[in-house]
C-alpha cells in the first residue's frame, strides 16, 4: 500500500521537477535534493526524509512537460516515488521509463493526500474512498525496463541470459 505525500495540478514542466537553475548538478546521487525547490514544502518533505520509498505524487495532465533534461526523472528516482498522473508529457515518459521511475497513467484518478492507494492489475484503487480507476498499462516490454530498475540493469540482465551467465 501507498500513501499519497502531494497533489499536484496539470502541466507540471520539468523545470518545477527540477529548475534549470540546478543543471550543474547532474549526478543522480546528487539531484534528489533539489526535486521541486520551488514548492518549498514538497522539497523540505522530501529532504528531510519524510517520505517512504514507493509514496505517491498525484498529478493532473501533461506532468513532465517542457524540456527534456533526463535529471527531471532521476530527481524523483532518487526517492522510489510512485507518479501518478492523468497523462505524461512524451519524452518525460520515456526518460522515466529508461530510469525505471514508476509511472501509472490513469485518466481518472481521484485521491487526496493521505489517502492509501494500491496497485491491483490494471486497477488503481483508492482503498480510503474505496473508489477504482482503470490503469493504462505501458507496452510489457517498456514496463520490463521499469520492473528491472531501468534500461541498463534491463540491458545488463538480457545480456546476462543471452550468454549464459
Amino acid at each position: 500500500m501507498a500513501k499519497v505525500i502531494y497533489k499536484l495540478e496539470d502541466d507540471i514542466s520539468t523545470d518545477i521537477i527540477y529548475p534549470g537553475r540546478y543543471m550543474a548538478t547532474v549526478l543522480p546521487t546528487e539531484t534528489p535534493q533539489y526535486a521541486f525547490a520551488d514548492i518549498a514544502d514538497l522539497n523540505k518533505m522530501l529532504n528531510d526524509k519524510q517520505v517512504p520509498q514507493n509514496s505517491v505524487i498525484i498529478a493532473g495532465k501533461n506532468f513532465g512537460c517542457g524540456s527534456s533534461r533526463e535529471q527531471a526523472c532521476s530527481t524523483l528516482k532518487g526517492y522510489e516515488l510512485i507518479i501518478v498522473a492523468r497523462n505524461f508529457a512524451r519524452i518525460f515518459l520515456q526518460n522515466s521509463i529508461n530510469l525505471g521511475l514508476q509511472t501509472i497513467v490513469c485518466p481518472d484518478v481521484e485521491a487526496s493526500v493521505g489517502d492509501d492507494m494500491e496497485i491491483s492489475g490494471n486497477k488503481l484503487i483508492n482503498k480510503t474512498t474505496g473508489k477504482s480507476f482503470d490503469i493504462i498499462p505501458l507496452p510489457q516490454a517498456r514496463q520490463a525496463i521499469i520492473d528491472a530498475g531501468g534500461l541498463i540493469p534491463y540491458t545488463r540482465k538480457r545480456l546476462m541470459e543471452k550468454t549464459g551467465k
